[in-house]
């Protein structure tokens, strides 16, 4: 009896040990695997290692899906100051900024020749004496982004007679991305005298989008004069434009034969409507006011001529 007890007892024995024992060796060996695996690397020797052997054109660059960090940030630019290079602004001529400002070299812009011709008036004009004539005004450019030749001319005809004209040429040199210098010459002609005048002057977009010209001219036996114009195009509809004008001449001396005085001559006001039908055909009425001053207006009254006038405008606008 109590030797098969002791046989039971070892067999028992026996059989917890041959469970047991490839558990705790299980266990044993994964402890070691993860402190190996928590165990750090030594540092690699690349100084052993041959390169010139290495085939590198295999090896595929890894794909840039992160931002490598280059320290700190360049502060921004001034919203004020920053100017994108190669733009042009869009405003309504009120910058200051030129052409190098922009990072534009006016040399290497467009040199492609083109042309216009822009009859911006050309109709008839009833003045308050019940006169009906023809008036025209209009200019033509030809040239490039940066250097054109202008031809412009303004007169009306009363009775088949030319009463007042004009027609100037002119080189005109961008000097600014809104405005031109302009140099050249100014005949004076009609049926009182002719005069011959050399011409100095800038012409562009002033603030707010006025359409301006000023140009000084100087004359025989020391005649000067200023002219001064100035337009802006007021978009009602989509089709219909509203523009008021102003010009004035301020002449530097007395010229009876002429009929002005010096100082402030002459001014003028208009006031056009037109409709645009097509962009080069637009018909246009409007009404027109003149107003002689000081020694000028003394010359008229003494030649049997009024000092003001007011005509009423109806015709045609055309560009090419």
């Amino acid at each position: 009896m109590i030797m098969t007890s002791t046989k039971r007892i070892f067999t028992l024995r026996g059989a917890v040990r041959g469970v047991l024992r490839p558990a705790v060796l299980a266990l044993v060996a994964g402890g070691s695997t993860v402190a190996a695996a928590q165990e750090p690397m030594p540092a690699m020797d690349h100084s052993t290692m041959d390169h010139s052997t290495m085939d590198h054109s295999t090896m595929t660059p890894p794909s840039p899906t992160h931002t490598p960090a280059t320290g700190p940030a360049a502060p921004a630019a001034s919203a004020s100051s920053a100017v994108p290079v190669g733009s042009l602004p869009s405003s309504d001529g009120s910058t200051g900024r030129s052409y190098a400002e922009y990072g534009i070299d006016a040399h290497t812009m467009n040199t492609g020749i083109t042309s216009s011709l822009t009859l911006d008036k050309f109709g008839l004009t009833h003045n308050r004496d019940g006169k009906t004539g023809l008036e025209y005004d209009g200019d033509f450019w030809v040239g490039n982004a940066t250097d054109k030749l202008w031809i412009k001319s303004e007169g009306e005809r009363i009775g088949g007679q030319t009463e007042d004209a004009k027609v100037e040429a002119y080189w005109s040199h961008a000097i600014s991305p809104f405005w031109d210098a302009q140099v050249g010459a100014r005949r004076d002609f009609g049926a009182g005298v002719k005069r011959n005048w050399a011409a100095l002057g800038v012409q562009g977009t002033a603030p707010y989008g006025i359409e301006t010209e000023i140009t000084a001219y100087a004359g025989a036996s020391g005649r000067t004069l200023l002219y001064l114009h100035g337009e802006h195009d007021i978009a009602l509809t989509q089709k219909l434009i509203f523009t008021p004008e102003l010009e004035a001449n301020i002449f530097g001396k007395n010229d009876k034969a002429f009929g002005v005085g010096s100082g402030l001559s002459d001014v003028q006001a208009t006031l056009t409507l037109r409709y645009e039908a097509t962009p080069h055909f637009a018909p246009y009425i409007g009404v027109a006011f003149d107003r002689k001053l000081g020694r000028t207006a003394t010359y008229a009254s003494a030649q049997g001529e009024s000092r003001s006038s007011r005509n009423i405008l109806a015709g045609v606008r055309l560009t090419f």
